[in-house]
């Protein structure tokens, strides 16, 4: 999917009404709680779905990807929502075509905030001007104080996405996923209709509400959204969903991002860059504790990988390489993209984190999703509820007293200078911090090959550099993929947190 297309990127509610807003930009009141909308979306699911419809389809097909970018919301008419909380709206246009109602709530009643052309700035010539009054809005963001840029926004399906600690958006979130990385077309669910309120828990910038609808699902979200200066954003997510339809394969709290090539794969690549990606890693908090790490790869072929477990206390899409000098990017930085951790509350039960790796060969596609998915399928008429937090931080959540892998190298195998085997490559994985740091020696390496055979593995402390390194050459992985695991331990026991790596040398071009 194109990220630019897709992804473009507070209501302080002072009687009578919100600033920003006149009597006539806002509905009837009408009473609203979260229970209430947990009702509705029941409700929503015994019922036929409904598509959305296009207001003036013509129109917004002449709204193209230049022309949206040239009708801006006024400043003017943001809504505040607390002290130093604005919200703005996005405009409908040829790839954001489908209006969502949106709501202010304030005491306990709801009222419907009405489109109003007055409220952007476009050109004469823009084909925005042809909209009706009832054209509705695309989606919406929340401003810093003194309208500053955005550091969340909804916008498409049911994607939203907030910019972390450095300012700079990257991985997005979805309300759900429905049977991604199948032979089928996807299913987007999305959030059609959003009510917004001063954050109604201790430390809540803002409280959302939305209802999602799909043909297979409705739900009702509430998401408390906390900005701290600094550190990153916090969504505190209640979901609770309702199926009229069954779903062969439910993604829960999916996130979604970019990767097309890092130091481990810099080879396949004509870019002049050194690194392009929003994310480089996987990282895994099982419910028995271990802490995994899985590198990113762009494959040859659409790929899904499950984790199977019980209970996950946490995964998420991490940038772990921080350094400026790994992308030498000074447009759209990649070494400032967030991280997106995501950490469960409640029993969630069995099921999986699958890792889906879609091919691509330039920058501005989504290719990485990760998400929950049961190890039952939901059927037409189940209802389920998940609560989770996604923190949007410069890193993920440190394993504690664990080294942390902060590199993958594949190369030829052998010893250079004498002939190199077919077929075998070099896999260098560098480790750092936790309980390696002050350690020269002891230390021990274990691999594990599945499918593959491990030759002359060993680990040594980086000379002349903090970290260690874990070196083996892998054989096997030409015939078929070979799934590795790999850590760091001293006297039986782990000192890093666990690597794993998917190893299929069919593709690698010999030398």
């Amino acid at each position: 999917m194109d990220r630019r297309r897709l992804l473009f990127g507070a209501l302080a509610l002072a009687a009578p009404f919100p600033k920003g807003l006149a009597a006539a930009d806002l509905g009837r009141a009408t009473p609203f709680s979260f229970d209430a909308l947990i009702e509705q979306a029941r409700s929503a699911s015994r019922a036929p779905f409904q598509p959305p419809v296009a207001p003036s389809p013509s129109v917004l097909d002449r709204i193209d990807y230049d022309a949206h970018w040239r009708i801006r919301f006024r400043d003017a008419a943001s809504v505040g929502l607390a002290p130093g909380v604005d919200a703005q709206f996005f405009h409908l246009g040829r790839y954001a075509r489908e209006p969502v109602a949106v709501h202010v709530v304030e005491g306990g009643s709801a009222r419907r905030l009405r489109y109003d052309p007055a409220m952007f700035d476009m050109p004469a010539d823009s084909p925005a001007r042809e909209m009706g009054a009832d054209a509705g809005f695309a989606g919406l963001r929340v401003m810093r104080p003194g309208l500053e840029p955005d550091w969340i926004s909804f916008l498409g399906a049911s994607y939203f996405r907030c910019d972390g600690p450095q300012t700079q958006y990257g991985v997005s979130a979805r309300g759900l996923a429905v049977d991604t990385g199948l032979a089928r077309p996807e299913e987007f669910p999305r959030f059609s209709a959003f009510w917004l309120a001063a954050g109604e828990r201790e430390g809540e910038d803002l409280t959302i509400y939305a209802l999602l609808d799909s043909p297979s699902v409705s739900g009702a979200y509430r998401i408390g959204a906390t900005r701290d200066a600094g550190y990153g954003q916090r969504c505190a997510i209640d979901a609770r969903l309702f199926f009229r339809e069954g779903v062969e394969r439910l993604g829960v709290a999916p996130l979604t991002s970019m990767y097309w090539y890092s130091e481990t794969n810099r080879s396949s690549s004509p870019d002049w860059r050194p690194e392009v990606h929003d994310s480089d890693g996987l990282a895994l908090w099982t419910g028995s504790g271990e802490r995994l790490w899985r590198p990113l790869r762009n494959p040859a072929l659409t790929s899904t990988v499950s984790f199977v477990d019980e209970n996950p206390r946490g995964f998420g899409l991490i940038q772990r390489d921080r350094r400026f000098e790994s992308y030498l990017d000074d447009g759209v930085f990649y070494h400032r993209r967030p991280s997106v951790w995501t950490e469960t509350r409640g029993n969630w039960g069995g099921g999986a984190v699958q890792l889906v790796e879609i091919p691509t060969d330039d920058e501005i596609f989504d290719n990485i999703v990760a998400y929950w998915t049961p190890s039952r399928a939901p059927a037409a008429g189940d209802a389920l509820s998940f609560e989770y937090d996604l923190q949007w931080r410069a890193r993920d959540p440190a394993p504690e007293g664990l080294g942390r892998v902060r590199g993958t190298h594949v190369g030829w195998g052998g010893v250079p200078g004498q002939p190199r085997p077919q077929g075998v490559r070099k896999y260098v994985v560098e480790f750092e911090g936790g309980a390696l740091d002050g350690l020269e020696d002891g230390v021990e390496p274990h691999v594990e090959a599945l499918g593959g055979r491990v030759i002359n593995a060993y680990a040594h402390a980086v000379v002349g550099a903090t970290g260690w390194r874990l070196i083996f050459d892998l054989d096997g992985a030409s015939e078929r993929p070979v799934e590795l695991r790999a850590y760091l331990g001293r006297g039986g026991e782990a000192l890093t947190e666990t690597w794993t790596m998917l190893a299929d040398h069919r593709a690698v071009r010999e030398g």
